[in-house]
């Protein structure tokens, strides 16, 4: 037998004498193209005063069950689901302009949650009927080193942001927490990617990013330490809660493709002195769990305001 493997997200073709069997992989650009869709922005705010959460969430049943980290849901003051959960769809194409990219929005519930493994399970009210579902993959097929990606919303990043690296080890019971299996990758995550997933080269969820490492006991910073909870605890646990999901299968084979065409070369970069301008900012995840708020009690306002001018006859 021999092994062929090229480099970056390319093929990886075994064979066996003279007759080769290939098995493709997705670019990072077909991952997203893929996957984003069935990726949605999660906020949540209390009944009145400040707070609120926001971070990721899948997309995993075509009648609109979504999975998350349960932090992304939970009010850590009451312990209990935010009482005001919405769910924000990716737009044709993320522009930048929150107006247009968030335009796309609809409530939901929550279903279940476990603080211990960091799961949630919610609903989407009044699902569309044209959702993008993302399967979960096995995490058992997953190697040491093995290409992976993610999308989700960091903080001071932009919106459905496609981030890519490597699995880089896994832990069972992490942080003494019985049945809580991850891996660690070097995959870029930060606040707002919490409980996106974790995608393999099939376009796959093989993890639910639950959690960062950013400074150590001395204070110096932590780079490129993440964890993922692996695709089996989620699956073990959405079969607990009534969900039963199967890991997808394995791609197909396909034959040989021939070589992509090299990319143009990039453009000049501007000369000494030359100013780019651009109207894009990264999206404040705080400001807009704030924003949001706003515009819910103000609406509960108009309503009360509403109610005292009407009188009955």
């Amino acid at each position: 037998m021999r092994t062929l493997l090229l480099a970056g997200f390319g093929i990886i073709a075994l064979w066996s004498g003279a007759a080769p069997s290939w098995a493709a992989e997705l670019t990072p650009q077909q991952i997203y193209e893929r996957d984003a869709p069935g990726v949605v922005l999660i906020i949540g705010n209390p009944e009145k005063g400040e707070g609120g959460s926001g971070g990721t969430g899948s997309i995993i049943s075509q009648d609109g069950l979504v999975l998350t980290n349960a932090h992304v849901v939970v009010d850590p003051k009451t312990n209990q689901p935010f009482p005001r959960l919405f769910v924000f769809f990716k737009p044709d194409r993320v522009t930048g302009n929150q107006a247009k990219d968030l335009a796309r929005q609809a409530k939901v519930g929550v279903v279940a949650f476990d603080r211990a493994l960091d799961l949630a399970l919610l609903r989407i009210e009044k699902a569309p009927p044209d959702l993008r579902v993302i399967r979960l993959g096995n995490p058992d097929q997953v190697r040491i080193g093995d290409r992976a990606a993610a999308i989700g919303h960091p903080e001071q990043g932009g919106l459905w942001t496609l981030t890519t690296g490597v699995v880089s080890t896994e832990f069972e019971d992490f942080n003494g927490t019985p049945g809580k299996h991850v891996f660690q990758t070097e995959t870029s995550l930060n606040r707002g990617n919490s409980g996106g997933p974790l995608l393999n080269t099939d376009g796959n969820i093989i993890g639910v990013n639950t959690s960062i490492a950013r400074l150590a006991a001395d204070g110096l910073p932590i780079t490129s330490i993440s964890f993922a909870l692996k695709s089996s605890v989620a699956r073990n646990w959405l079969r607990a809660q009534g969900v039963p999901l199967e890991y997808a299968p394995p791609p197909v084979a396909e034959a040989p493709k021939p070589p992509t065409p090299k990319a143009p070369p990039p453009k000049a970069a501007p000369a000494p002195g030359e100013q780019i301008h651009t109207d894009k900012r990264p999206y404040d995840l705080e400001g807009l769990v704030r924003g949001f708020a706003q515009v819910e009690r103000d609406l509960t306002d108009m309503a009360d305001e509403m109610r005292k001018r009407t009188r009955p006859r």
